[in-house]
């Protein structure tokens, strides 16, 4: 077994669960909105001078909408390509490395944290 492919198996024990510094919706068509508070110096600055706002507003697409409904910290990454795959079929494939993927990039946001 090649290591990425180690490194995915393992990552598929691991459970997700959301960051509650982050509030969310679920629009109407199943869309999900994250709510961002923009902080620190930096950003303090930004909305002063540039007008930036104070929350931003991330939208996820797609396969990511379902994904991120299904984690509840309790279903693991592998449970969670389960219902992704049935709700998807073919469109999820390449599953795996995918799911994995763009679980680890949910994490580097601080959107989520993994336990095992």
């Amino acid at each position: 077994m090649k290591k990425k492919e180690k490194d995915n198996a393992n990552y598929l024990d691991m459970i997700p669960k959301r960051n509650d510094a982050y509030p969310f919706t679920v629009e109407e068509d199943g869309s999900v909105i994250l709510d961002v508070e923009n902080t620190g110096l930096f950003n303090l600055i930004a909305q002063k001078l540039f007008k930036k706002p104070r929350i931003s507003h991330v939208h996820l697409q797609g396969q990511g909408n379902f994904i991120w409904t299904q984690i509840d910290g309790e279903r693991t990454v592998y449970d969670i390509a389960q219902l992704l795959k049935a709700e998807y079929g073919e469109e999820a494939e390449p599953l795996y490395p995918r799911l994995v993927q763009y679980i680890k990039t949910l994490e580097s946001y601080s959107f989520i944290t993994i336990s095992k």
